[in-house]
């Protein structure tokens, strides 16, 4: 009997008094993908350099093909079964030497034989389409472009085990549809096994089984489908006229409804979906329902029951905004322009990070602008907060021009940047009395202002903690309350839940969308996360400094699917032949999607699945199920970013 690729019992880490690793068992079957699901500072990185033997750990064990790994000795044995990835773009690679010199480096450095580098680093390179840039430096790549180059040099010396830490984030789109395509072929055709590591939990679909941690440890692991029957429940979604008296009635039968968007988004506790729809409209009553759609739960219902559960909060109504009294604008109509952009271009020596970019955001909306690390997006927010000057175009935000005004558009906007700039050891009271001065709140107003502030952000428990004490969620909500101290009728929020656990990413949302629409705050945020674009009420989304797509998300989703069809996905035995089959026949935007394969057709449900099961019964390819399911914002993005480069080639041709 092989030996499992990968066990790890009751492993333990720590740093002094933290816990970094929390008594974690693991088990890696040969040839299977792992995921390692979990928010920053969740014990992911520990628990993985420790399992590569590049970090000491403290209790347990960990056996990799029956060879233990618990001494510096034991772990120089495993290496070479062993390629790690740490986490961090390009971390394993050299900035000044170019993509076939990296290669060769490591291919040295791992005593690989000349003749079977020769042959890997060719099929590597051609798999990854690196072929064509193999004398490009590596500081010169794209970020897509160093996770494959890594991906090569942690797969040179064909290990039996591969170890990626969060080799996707911040990644563009498309890099990360094609790295997870390369990451399944490799895994078909070599058969080797893979633990990988991510924040994103929209990714876990894509793994053989799946282990969701939080606080160094696992919560619970499994099958994706298995792990969603721990939650027997209905999705229901509704769109009403009035959003917000619906959201305050359902909330009181079902107190983990949010609102999403335009619509209304309710965990109903029941697998029946024609049950769960009549329980929603009964509770609605006489509330006239424009729409409602049902779907199943996702696994971030599945964290976020576990984390609530454990934490005993749930999402609540936060109360209306005390007067104004100081000398701050006052607050824009609903639906006034609050802010624009006009063709905002900015340059950085040859690089240009924003290419023409312009959008509207009318007041009380929230305006997401979604792309990867590198798109531009935090120097968009930079020019119209006045903290950068474009090299051309113009914007406006409140009414003032951001070119000239900058000391004027501070008083009228909230600003939160990525680092979320606190001081830690100062408590979340002082924190925001410190803000307030720095605004000019007067003390007359901070009595009434800071009790409404510390009520909206769920801090008045915490209001005597140092900032240095409270876990990434709780600083990330002290930091949007010092945005608001000053009750800005604008804010501006850079990145705001990178890093934070699904139910603290979900409360921050919550709090975003009641402000939007109980006080008409208006907000542009950027994210990278696809899964938040839904939470907006508006996208522009951004790729290589240009705005590609600009709708809200249904708008979006409704395009493409005008455009190309529903995507339907394909379960089967071989997914990677499943793939190039139906490449070649009448399906070009087929893609590997874990196990699956999802493709577009226009055609009728039954069509597609006659043609389908045809195609891969003609090659000894049985087909278990096929559904139809509607596109994710992963899959309007890319296709939008594909149709770009397109329609580049196409006018670059002669």
């Amino acid at each position: 009997m092989t030996a499992a690729a990968l066990v790890v019992k009751q492993l333990v880490k720590r740093y002094g008094n933290l816990t970094a690793v929390a008594g974690v068992d693991l088990e890696i079957h040969p040839g299977e993908l792992m995921g390692l699901i979990g928010p920053d500072g969740a014990g992911k990185s520990s628990l993985m350099k420790a399992i590569a033997g590049v970090m000491s750990y403290d209790q347990g064990s960990i056996h990799i093909r029956g060879h233990s790994v618990s001494t510096e000795r034991e772990a120089e044995v495993v290496k070479p079964m062993v390629g790690f990835m740490p986490q961090g773009l390009g971390q394993n690679l050299y900035p000044d030497l170019s993509i076939e010199e990296n290669i060769d480096f490591v291919a040295n450095l791992r005593l690989v034989p000349a003749e079977a580098m020769a042959q890997r680093k060719e099929r590597l390179l051609r798999m990854t389409r690196l072929d064509a840039f193999t004398k490009r430096p590596m500081k010169n790549l794209s970020g897509g472009m160093k996770q494959k180059l890594g991906l090569i040099c942690t797969l040179l010396h064909e290990p039996a085990l591969i170890i990626l830490d969060e080799p996707t984030t911040g990644v563009d789109p498309v890099s990360r549809r094609d790295f997870w395509t390369i990451l399944s072929e490799l895994l078909v055709q070599r058969g080797i096994s893979a633990l990988v590591s991510s924040a994103y939990l929209d990714e876990a679909s894509r793994f053989d089984r799946v282990a969701l941690m939080h606080q160094g440890a696992i919560l619970v692991q499994g099958k994706p489908q298995e792990l969603l029957q721990l939650v027997p429940a209905t999705v229901v979604h509704v769109r009403l006229a009035d959003q917000m008296a619906g959201l305050a009635q359902l909330r009181t039968h079902f107190p983990k409804t949010l609102g999403f968007g335009e619509w209304i988004r309710i965990l109903v506790p029941t697998a029946d979906r024609q049950q769960a729809s009549e329980r929603v409209r009964q509770i609605l009553g006489e509330l006239p329902c424009q729409e409602l759609l049902c779907e199943a739960p996702e696994l971030e219902d599945v964290v976020v029951e576990r984390l609530s559960a454990d934490q005993h909060e749930t999402a609540a109504t936060i109360p209306r905004a005390p007067p104004r009294h100081h000398a701050a604008p006052a607050p824009l109509a609903r639906g006034a322009l609050a802010i624009e952009a006009q063709a905002l271009s900015k340059t950085f020596g040859a690089f240009r990070a924003v290419d023409h970019v312009s959008f509207r955001i009318p007041q009380g909306e929230i305006f997401g602008l979604l792309g990867a690390n590198g798109a531009g997006k935090t120097t968009v927010i930079k020019m119209l907060t006045g903290i950068l000057r474009p090299n051309s175009g113009d914007g406006q935000v409140a009414g003032v021009d951001m070119s000239h005004s900058g000391p004027m558009i501070r008083q009228r906007i909230g600003y939160m940047s990525q680092s979320f700039s606190l001081y830690f050891d100062l408590t979340v009271e002082e924190n925001l009395k410190l803000y307030a001065a720095i605004y000019g709140v007067s003390r007359h107003e901070q009595r009434s202002r800071l009790p409404w502030i510390l009520a909206v952000t769920e801090l008045t428990a915490r209001r005597s903690a140092l900032v240095a004490t409270l876990p990434m969620g709780v600083r990330q909500r002290l930091a949007l309350g010092c945005a608001l101290i000053h009750a800005p009728p604008i804010l501006f929020l850079d990145e705001p839940t990178s890093g934070v656990d699904p139910l603290g990413r979900r409360r921050f949302w919550d709090i975003l969308f009641q402000l939007a629409r109980q006080e008409g705050v208006a907000m542009l945020i950027t994210t990278h996360y696809m899964t938040e674009a839904e939470y907006c009420d508006h996208l522009a989304l951004m790729h290589a400094g240009a705005v590609i797509a600009d709708d809200s998300p249904l708008g979006m989703k409704q395009t493409l699917v005008a455009r190309l069809g529903h995507v339907f996905e394909v379960e089967t035995q071989d997914p990677y032949r499943a793939q190039q089959l139906l490449q070649q026949s009448d399906f070009p935007h087929a893609h590997l999607h874990g196990r699956r394969v999802r493709l577009f057709s226009q055609d009728e449900t039954a069509i597609v699945e006659r043609r389908i099961m045809a195609r891969l019964a003609s090659q000894g390819l049985g087909v278990p199920g096929i559904s139809r399911s509607i596109p994710t914002m992963e899959d309007v993005f890319i296709e939008n970013v594909l149709e770009m480069e397109r329609r580049g080639r196409m006018a670059a041709a002669p």
